[in-house]
């Protein structure tokens, strides 16, 4: 079986193909970079770049993979969550593909396609196990049980991870995005200049929160000189990722212990950071469990991890039909 994996939930256009043994045949990803200039994703910019977009990814995909759509049994399309806009392209451009070629379609949740990732590259991994989506828009821990089946330990109430990452790197004049770019300086900078404060929500251990650390990053530094924070811009880094890291793991370590698991999936565009990798292999040798996460490219939105998603989900006999719709707000369960 050979699936066409389409995303466009966001600011990437991706198509891929892979076949049944999640083998990557080709994976097309334009990036936008229009957004930088604004500080931010613009949703009306990035539906319109996905528009211009999509077919000359479609067309790269099929070409760097050489087959033609013909040799395809399937498509998958990210339906939600996102930038509905966005969507709104990836969606019925699947649903025009599938309507004049009689491919089956099957609509796939992007954060199950983050998920599902590391299949693509670890053939080992299999359920049970705990993964962590940290990415601009989502920060979820997830018990996943069985293919397909899964509990949310827990989320963020607030900021995701990667969006603190953003809103500091803007107070710190680094631009947008701002996660590649705090991560670089933070590579020459002491994680113990300052302690940042490591958020908990009462009652519920497994919960995220970042909106106090990115405060307590403006409060540390309202009362700075611009040379100081120049000086030492690379340790306020540092010590903020420091944090970040620091609460992640703390929730992610808790949830392999409380529920007696081995294997730890990280997965989303803040999994590509240094210092995450760099703390969980560390922490991975030292307690005895396995650690799985995508390549670089996998970690960002792409059309492979969406393909996964869907072969898994065709394999069990799933399916959706031309009714098939876009949603912002999409739970995962």
């Amino acid at each position: 079986m050979i699936v066409l994996g389409i995303e466009t939930s966001c600011d990437e256009t991706s198509c891929a193909l892979i076949d049944e043994r999640f083998r990557i045949f080709s994976n097309a990803i334009y990036s936008q970079l229009e957004h930088e200039k604004y500080g931010g994703i613009v949703p009306e910019v990035a539906s319109r770049q996905q528009i211009k977009k999509i077919y000359p990814i479609y067309r790269e995909c099929l070409k760097s993979a050489g087959l033609a759509i013909d040799d395809i049994d399937a498509i998958a399309v990210t339906c939600g969550p996102g930038l509905i806009g966005s969507l709104l392209v990836g969606v019925n451009f699947a649903k025009g593909v599938a309507y004049a070629t009689k491919k089956k379609i099957i609509g796939i949740n992007h954060l199950e396609g983050h998920l599902c990732s590391s299949f693509l590259e670890h053939d080992d991994l299999k359920p049970p196990f705990i993964s962590l989506i940290i990415s601009g828009g989502h920060t979820l821990l997830i018990h996943v049980k069985d293919y397909c089946e899964y509990e949310i330990l827990g989320q963020t109430r607030d900021d995701a991870a990667g969006e603190a990452y953003d809103k500091v790197a803007k107070l710190l004049g680094l631009g947008y995005p701002g996660g590649r770019k705090i991560d670089e300086l933070a590579r020459s900078g002491n994680p113990k200049f300052h302690k940042f404060p490591r958020a908990t929500v009462r009652k519920d251990p497994l919960a995220f929160s970042f909106s106090g650390l990115k405060t307590a990053v403006v409060l540390f530094v309202r009362d700075k000189t611009t040379e100081f924070i120049a000086e030492n811009l690379n340790h306020i880094c540092a010590s903020f990722q420091e944090a970040v890291v620091d609460m992640l793991a703390t929730r992610c370590l808790r949830a392999l212990d409380d529920l007696k698991l081995d294997k730890l999936v990280i997965g989303g565009g803040v999994a590509a950071n240094r210092r995450l990798r760099e703390f969980f292999g560390d922490a991975a040798k030292q307690r005895g469990f396995k650690l799985y996460y995508p390549s670089l490219e996998l970690c960002t939105d792409n059309g492979a991890m969406i393909a996964a998603a869907g072969l898994i989900r065709l394999q069990r006999g799933e399916s959706s039909d031309l009714t098939l719709d876009a949603s912002a707000q999409l739970p995962l369960v």
